[in-house]
């Protein structure tokens, strides 16, 4: 029988390429994230250490064990490199990592980014990595700033119209609005504080 119609061995797949599991992180980052993303990475770890690796052990395959073991080890890397940042110990002044930034374009239209870590970013959602183009534009800016993104599609420029810091785990909100001055509101509750 020709070589080429033989199964070759389980060892032979380590030379196999594995696409990356996530953006990579310069040497020496932290894995900044919101409370609620690291939550969520720690759950994957937990829950594919616990219930999807005891399955594919018990199912015998190799291949899906060596790439889920990947994952595992990826994300015990990310899990050691994490810095968590709280949004609701940000000061509200400033779009700083977790702020959720009200912007908009020369067109007139309105648009919200969470500034979020690499992880968690979701830009169909508008959470944007803090290392992506458009959160490197809105870091640091305040209220009423005009700050410009460099895209592939050249540069455009964004007012900042609101700048709040969200929660998902918590129901309070801090936000800082372009007419008016800084309140911060506690959901439930009848008045400001």
């Amino acid at each position: 029988m020709s070589k080429a119609f033989t199964r070759e061995s389980d060892d032979d797949l380590d030379d196999v390429p594995v696409r990356p599991l996530g953006a990579e992180l310069p040497p020496g980052v932290k894995n900044y994230m919101t409370p609620e993303g690291a939550a969520r990475l720690r759950d994957e770890l937990e829950r594919v250490t616990r219930l999807e690796r005891p399955a594919i052990v018990a199912g015998g395959d190799a291949r899906a064990l060596r790439d889920l073991d990947r994952r595992i080890a990826f994300l015990a890397r990310r899990i050691e490199a994490l810095e968590v940042i709280d949004p609701a110990r940000q000061p509200t002044e400033r779009a700083l990592f977790g702020a959720t930034v009200t912007v908009r374009d020369d067109e007139e239209r309105e648009r919200n980014y969470r500034l979020v870590g690499v992880d968690e970013a979701a830009p169909s959602r508008g959470d944007v990595s803090w290392q992506s183009p458009i959160a490197r534009a809105l870091l640091g800016a305040e209220v009423g700033d005009v700050v410009t993104v460099k895209s592939p599609r050249g540069e455009e420029e964004l007012e900042v119209l609101r700048v709040r810091y969200v929660t998902e785990a918590r129901a309070d909100e801090t936000e800082v609005r372009a007419d008016e001055p800084l309140t911060v509101r506690l959901r439930g509750e009848a008045g400001e504080t």
